[in-house]
């Protein structure tokens, strides 16, 4: 914890924001943040079970290529590309884009800083509202017979599909409505309402990896929404923009697509890697190692993230000259990634290391997330990429990026600020074994990917040859695993809600200004106004005795 000298104004006796103001309706017309952080926490959690379900379903119907189970199909081939769209739609646009920033950054954030709120506390609960009416166009879609065209909503058959593009692409329109309005919201906090003392170099890296993810949400996210609505012009009204048959280019919406999904890649996994960079640090009770590196490599990121996008059109018939200039742009975005990496690393090395849950989350990170990176290279080799494009091997990758990466981050940050959000400590035994669990059935589950795409067993596919099934098997197996992991986690967050024992303010012994507070936080965050006179991560210097206590 960043530590602290605290001025004595108004300082007032008030219970925690739970209970606060009790009722549905102080909920629903709250404007404190911690709150609204809670409220998105559980729509995207909902999310993430939703989108779980779709995926063991796919797991389920790929265990042999018959479709059998006890007997019987289980889906047949429009079924299952609808289930697959469905999972890749709930788990993008509901889940993992809005997972870290909108619950944890939301409900941190201005912790973090030594705020009261948000910038714009009335603008964040529209957010929440907003990406609440786009989850509710998303379901209207779902059960109105659903989506086929996979997540990315390509051209031109997803203009002539009869299935529910205009209303799904409607729930992702609105939904990045919600985005922008939060990347705003966080901007105008980190820049306006950090405490005295806490000058750019003195933020905490979360703060640092939040303000690039912000401005990427700012900048690209316009585009998407462009792009939908050219594509529901283009199905409502035939005008040719992307359909070839009259005069349109689909490889444009491409273009288009990337421009912003490319970069939102990066809105998924900068906050990931800001957690991270949070909990090593505590975890090894030792002060993080390149801090400045760590800060701008994530600006960078997001500024050369915006650069890239043409490397998933390298076989789509762009010039060699553009497919060589994304190879290299591809190569060049993975050096601020790689920085990051060998910093946490460094912070560890003769560290004070503690094996609790949040570190361990943070470990596999360290481990999928590597894996996801490397793997990457293969895909931004132009020669390399025309063999596995379209394969397994790209869905292996891009799991073990988004999933490895982002998931298992976000699961980490839960478990980190999870007794500050409900002053209630969870089972360290329970979530251990989860822990295990869901590494162990992760990898079991997409490692056998990699090696079914580099023998040729496309993505997408509802059937596949015979000499492909006994990795499909061992996939499926690891779906188990992985949802049983995932299962005995809620588990055992949900049960410390009712039987576990009260957390103190500081469990981890953090050095950051949200350990300063009450667990959980009163109304208002702060009994007094707290002052920085050191930084963040400074394990040099003793706790305040207020804190410890």
């Amino acid at each position: 914890m960043a530590a602290v000298a605290h001025v004595p104004a108004q300082a007032h006796a008030q219970t925690n924001y739970l209970n606060a103001q009790k009722g549905v309706w102080s909920w629903m017309t709250t404007v404190d943040h911690k709150r609204i952080g809670i409220m998105y926490l559980s729509l995207i959690s909902t999310s993430f079970f939703l989108g779980g379900i779709f995926a063991l379903l796919i797991r389920l119907s790929l265990l042999n290529p018959k479709h059998m189970v006890f007997g019987k199909v289980i889906f047949d081939a429009e079924t299952y590309n609808r289930i697959f769209t469905l999972h890749g739609v709930v788990m993008v646009f509901l889940f993992i884009i809005p997972s870290i920033p909108a619950a944890l950054g939301n409900f941190v954030l201005p912790l973090m800083l030594g705020a009261k709120d948000v910038a714009f506390p009335r603008l964040n609960l529209l957010s929440l509202y907003i990406y609440f009416v786009g989850a509710v166009f998303g379901i209207a879609a779902m059960v109105t017979g659903g989506v086929d065209t996979g997540w990315t909503f390509y051209t031109p058959y997803s203009t002539t599909t009869n299935s529910q593009v205009t209303l799904m692409t409607m729930a992702a329109f609105i939904l990045g409505f919600s985005s922008i309005f939060t990347g705003l919201n966080f901007i105008a906090t980190i820049h306006k309402l950090r405490a005295p003392g806490m000058g750019w170099f003195q933020m905490p890296l979360f703060c640092w990896g939040i303000y690039a993810t912000a401005i990427i949400q700012v900048l690209a996210t316009p585009v998407l929404g462009i792009t939908l609505v050219l594509l529901m012009l283009e199905r409502s009204f035939q005008i040719g923009i992307f359909d070839p048959r009259i005069g349109g280019d689909p490889v444009l919406f491409q273009h288009f697509f990337w421009f912003y999904s490319h970069p939102a890649v990066y809105i998924m996994i900068l906050p990931g890697m800001a957690i991270i960079s949070e909990i090593i640090p505590t975890f090894s009770q030792k002060t993080i190692f390149g801090y400045r590196s760590i800060a701008f490599s994530s600006v960078a990121i997001a500024l050369v993230g915006f650069l890239v996008w043409g490397h998933h059109m390298f076989v789509s018939g762009q010039s060699p000259l553009a497919s060589v200039i994304f190879s290299f742009l591809t190569f060049l975005v993975a050096i601020p990634s790689g920085i990051k990496i060998f910093n946490w690393l460094a912070t560890m090395w003769r560290g004070n290391i503690k094996l609790d849950a949040p570190m361990l989350y943070a470990i596999s990170f360290l481990l999928l997330f590597s894996i996801g990176g490397l793997t990457g290279i293969f895909l931004g080799a132009l020669s390399v990429d025309i063999h596995l494009t379209d394969t397994y091997f790209v869905v292996a990758h891009f799991h073990y990026v988004m999933m490895g990466g982002t998931v298992i981050a976000f699961i980490a940050g839960l478990h980190y600020w999870w007794p500050k959000m409900t002053g209630r400590m969870y089972s360290e035994k329970i979530a251990r074994v989860a822990c295990a669990l869901t590494f162990i059935g992760f990898n079991v589950t997409f490692m056998s990917q990699f090696l079914l795409g580099s023998r040729g067993m496309p993505r997408r596919y509802y059937n596949y040859l015979d000499q492909f099934q006994p990795l499909h098997a061992f996939s499926t197996y690891g779906s188990w695993i992985l949802g049983a992991g995932l299962g005995l986690t809620a588990i055992c967050l949900l049960s410390s809600l009712r039987k576990a024992p009260d957390a103190p303010r500081n469990p981890w012994g953090g050095r950051t200004l949200e350990w300063t507070t009450q667990s959980p936080p009163i109304e208002h965050n702060f009994d007094v106004d707290p002052v920085l006179t050191h930084g963040p991560y400074d394990y040099r210097k003793p706790l305040p005795v207020e804190v410890e206590a």
